[in-house]
């Protein structure tokens, strides 16, 4: 006899786990499918997890969830060759009962969602790929075929939630390759270390972290960011780029890494921290006009399959557990409803993304992907000239301060930067207008 369940989610990354868990606690009979050995086996990486989202899910989450820190200060840095110019945002406000953002250990976090997921009556299968997906006459999904012998699985429904590279939606024609400008591919390392040390390098207490967004000369002309986050025993660090510029650069990630962790400003924060993990992991980047077709006929497609990443705002994983919980409520409507789960019902999901700050965010902020992309000189050319500005400012050696200004402004037009400057930056605020 084949299987029949209500809903098959593929994946149990944060979107998978939210639909998951939002389907089986309402009493659906619902099977998750995962590549891995068991959940997280394939994240290594550390990385940031928002609270609101997680909290419309799971409302007493802190009691068990294994976080790291939760973080108290946000530092955003440009790097020059040996310097940076930056600003920081730190409250004693962040110091509650119910923190808004933690860091975590992306391994520990899945085995948690795991174990929720099984408590509330969920069928979670681990080191199961699934190979296509089943269509009746019409087109229709019904259900899955896995590399299991006898894997044939059969759903009223279909929640796709395999990553970035979306493969099963590309092996049934519901998506293409993703444009290498669109994506983006992250080397991080784990670097285990005395936390003691780290309370003294950044200034927190015990339970307290601070994160650091980097963007500059790191990149080496190329579009990405790099970024060091805090955990209770660890530091998490990493530098990604467009995979087309990699694809045309002569600087392999690795190299990329290894370069960042040996950047003066970079060096003493991680001194005699031991690398513990390794990771390279593809992010979408495209934004809103990447975004594929998320709905059809018996299936959805939710998180970094469905391309769902703020690139401005660095936020990821929110998104992913919101469009997991919005496709998980789509499907619970309709089965109150008694409705079919047709293309024309599942655009309900669709409705529910448009109306939340998924759609509205991506929106806003989609030009952005392309005005970098076409903007080297923000990787390149700008910290130099920042940088110095501000060294030059910044150095007391008798000049007066006038002099100093047309020093500056000298520079600028020697470089013909200035108006470049200023016509990118009125690029940059129209674009997230």
């Amino acid at each position: 006899m084949v299987e029949k369940f209500d809903a098959i989610v593929i994946g149990a990354g944060p979107s998978g786990n939210a639909a998951t868990y939002t389907l089986a606690k309402q009493g659906l009979k619902v099977l998750q499918l995962e590549r891995g050995e068991y959940p997280g086996a394939k994240n290594v990486q550390g990385g940031i997890m928002y609270s609101h989202e997680l909290e419309k899910i799971i409302p007493d989450f802190r009691e068990d969830c294994p976080t790291e820190r939760h973080i108290i200060e946000q530092r955003v840095w440009l790097l020059g060759d040996d310097s940076y110019v930056g600003t920081n945002y730190r409250s004693e406000a962040f110091n509650t009962d119910k923190p808004n953002r933690y860091t975590i250990i992306r391994a520990n976090i899945d085995k948690w969602w795991g174990e929720q997921i099984r408590k509330v009556g969920g069928l979670q299968i681990c080191e199961t790929t699934v190979t296509e997906l089943i269509r009746d006459a019409s087109g229709k999904v019904t259900g899955v075929r896995t590399d299991r012998e006898g894997g044939e699985i059969h759903a009223d429904v279909v929640i796709m939630a395999d990553g970035v590279n979306a493969l099963l939606a590309k092996r049934a024609g519901l998506q293409t390759e993703a444009a290498p400008e669109n994506v983006a591919l992250a080397v991080k390392e784990i670097l285990f270390i005395d936390p003691e040390l780290i309370q003294q390098r950044f200034g927190v207490k015990e339970d307290e972290g601070v994160v650091i967004e980097i963007m500059g000369k790191v990149t080496k002309g190329m579009v990405g960011t790099a970024f060091l986050y805090t955990n209770k025993e660890s530091l998490t660090i990493g530098i990604g780029c467009l995979i087309s510029d990699f694809k045309n650069g002569d600087c392999p990630p690795y190299k990329m890494l290894e370069d960042l962790k040996k950047h003066p400003v970079i060096k003493p924060l991680i001194e005699g921290a031991e690398m513990k993990e390794y990771a390279a992991h593809m992010i979408p980047e495209g934004g809103y006009k990447a975004v594929p077709q998320l709905y059809g006929d018996g299936w959805m497609v939710v998180g970094d399959a469905a391309h769902f990443n703020n690139a401005a705002h660095r936020e990821g994983s929110n998104l992913a557990m919101a469009s997991g919980r919005m496709a998980a409520e789509t499907v619970l409507e309709l089965k109150a409803a008694g409705k079919a789960f047709s293309a024309a019902n599942l655009a309900t999901y669709k409705k529910k993304l448009d109306d939340s700050f998924i759609m509205k965010d991506l929106k806003k902020y989609r030009e952005l992907p392309g005005i970098m992309h076409g903007n080297k000189q923000f990787f390149g050319a700008y910290p130099d000239e920042i940088t110095a500005a501000a060294h030059n400012w910044f150095t007391v050696d008798s000049v007066d301060k006038k002099s100093k200004e047309k020093q500056i402004m000298k520079s600028f037009v020697k470089r013909r930067s200035v108006m470049g400057l200023v016509g990118d930056a009125i690029k940059l605020v129209r674009a997230v207008r």
